[in-house]
Order: C-alpha cells, then sequence, then structure tokens
C-alpha cells in the first residue's frame, strides 16, 4: 500500500447554522496510527463520517484510498463506530457470519477468549466482550484503512491494553489507523496526534510537537478546594487530578497572589505540561479567536 489511505481537504461540515467541523485538513498513511484528539462536541466523529461518506462535507473534500469514499473502496475498511455496529438480538456466530459475508471475506476463527460466547446473544456480552466482537469483525477482510471511534471506551485497562496491541499490529502489516479516544495515555500509543478543537483541527504532530514549550505549575496546599475555586475564578486554566493542582502556562508570582489573596498558603513548583493541559490551553485559545488555525 502507498500514497495517502485517508484524507481531508478543507472540509467543512455545517448543520444549519451550527459548524460541526471547520475548515479542517489531515491524512492518514500506510503503516501508522494517526490519534485522533478532542472533548466530546469537539468534532471528531462528524469528521470520520465525512470521511467514510456516511454523510455529505459542506465544502472540501474528502478521500478514501486515492477516491472518493464509494461502497467498492469502503469494502476494503475496517470501521468500528462507537455503537460498536454489532446487531445485539444475533448472536457472536451470527453477527462475524453476517459481517464476513458482506465483505466477501471468509468467517474468523473465535479466539479462544470468545469460543465459549459463540452462541450468546451480543446484547447479553460484557462491553469489553463486546469490543473484541466489534474489532474481530471489522478485521476479518484484511482492511488496509482501519477507523475506530473510541474504540476502549468503557473497557477495563488489561482488555484496552490487548485491543492496542491488535491495533499496532494491524498498522505493522502496513494498515493506516485513525483512532479516536478520551484516555490520554491511549495518545502515546500514536504515531501522531491530530487535535480538534470547536470543529478545527488546532495542532498536528507528535505529544512532544504539540506540547512544545508550554509549561505548568504545580500548586500544592492543604486546603485543595479552596484553591482549585479561587484560582479557576480568577480565570487561570486550573486542572484537578484527585488532590493535585496544576495550572498550564502560568506565571507563579501571579498564582501566588491570588492564593494570597484568598488566604491560602501554597508552594508553587513550575514543571513540564501535559498534553491535557497542552489541549486545554488550546482549546481555549480557539474559543478566545487567538490560537492560529491549522
Amino acid at each position: 500500500m502507498t500514497g495517502v489511505l485517508l484524507s481531508a481537504s478543507h472540509v467543512t461540515r455545517r448543520f444549519g447554522a451550527f459548524t460541526a467541523v471547520d475548515d479542517v485538513s489531515m491524512r492518514v498513511q500506510p503503516g501508522e496510527v494517526a490519534g485522533l484528539l478532542g472533548a466530546n462536541g469537539a468534532g471528531k466523529t462528524t469528521l470520520i463520517r465525512m470521511l467514510l461518506g456516511l454523510i455529505a462535507v459542506t465544502s472540501g473534500r474528502v478521500g478514501l484510498l486515492g477516491g472518493p469514499p464509494d461502497r467498492e473502496r469502503r469494502r476494503r475498511l475496517g470501521y468500528v463506530p462507537q455503537g460498536l455496529g454489532l446487531y445485539g438480538d444475533l448472536t457472536v456466530r451470527e453477527n462475524l457470519s453476517f459481517s464476513a459475508r458482506a465483505y466477501g471475506a471468509a468467517e474468523p476463527a473465535l479466539p479462544p477468549a470468545l469460543t465459549p460466547h459463540a452462541g450468546v446473544l451480543v446484547r447479553e456480552l460484557p462491553l469489553g466482550t463486546q469490543r473484541q466482537v466489534a474489532f474481530l469483525a471489522a478485521l476479518a477482510h484484511a482492511p488496509e484503512v482501519l477507523v475506530l471511534d473510541e474504540p476502549t471506551s468503557g473497557v477495563d485497562a488489561l482488555a484496552r491494553a490487548a485491543l492496542w496491541d491488535t491495533i499496532r499490529a494491524q498498522a505493522e502489516r502496513g494498515a493506516g489507523v485513525l483512532v479516536t479516544t478520551h484516555y490520554m495515555q491511549e495518545a502515546q500509543q500514536c504515531d501522531r496526534l491530530l487535535l480538534m478543537s470547536d470543529g478545527r483541527l488546532v495542532a498536528e504532530g507528535s505529544e512532544a510537537d504539540i506540547i512544545g514549550s508550554t509549561t505548568a505549575v504545580a500548586v500544592r496546599t492543604a486546603d485543595w478546594a479552596q484553591a482549585f475555586a479561587a484560582l479557576n475564578a480568577a480565570g487561570a486554566p486550573v486542572m484537578l487530578a484527585g488532590r493535585a493542582i496544576r495550572v498550564a502556562n502560568a506565571d507563579p508570582a501571579g498564582l501566588a497572589e491570588v492564593l494570597k489573596a484568598a488566604g491560602i498558603e501554597a508552594s508553587l513548583e513550575p514543571v513540564p505540561a501535559t498534553i491535557e493541559e497542552r489541549m486545554l490551553m488550546l482549546a481555549r485559545g480557539t474559543a478566545r479567536g487567538t490560537e492560529p488555525r491549522r
């Protein structure tokens, strides 16, 4: 497989007065895992549906395997949507048989973990097992492009790791993979990241590329709830992980003044920023119109 497998060129999608995707250009190449990141409502699923020809673009152009996403090209695609695309009133084996016939492929053999569930209705299975079935159905015809919309959502850590092993194996055989995820630690599994906010593509590259020179300040205090409230009220881009307070791209002296005025004792330390913190800054910049569009 050569060339770009999945692409968008200045794609926009409007629903009435609402712009869900705004002038986005992107690509996925053979052998790479591209991670599409962004908050709920950022436009990720709408972009995916346009890339696959499931909804029309308002303007711009999408490409799948060198041409428009028509029926023949979609036969060379593997797709796991957020809803998994399975039939709850069919058994595991019936779902796999139906999917294989639709793609003109042989029915895949059940791995040991799924063999005991062969005759079970899909709706009666745990979510993690359903996702295994959806992956198996999507991969049965050895697709050249794999599109996964929140494939590990609601799955435990061990099952997520196994699914990511499958994703990497597909890229290693030459498939291009586009995957959306809410788990930021999974961003490290991707070769390249695409960050969306408010319908726009606001950053692209490796995790290190996107974080760049962004720093953060760690705030340590026993009055963590009051400190969070005070900093948030002051408009600081504050994040809370457990009881740990972090503020992205902030001046420690300015934060110290806010906390002092609130009567809160705290220590402040500059630390490297995380991808979540850079995403927060990009989202705030997009909302204010200060971040450049990419």
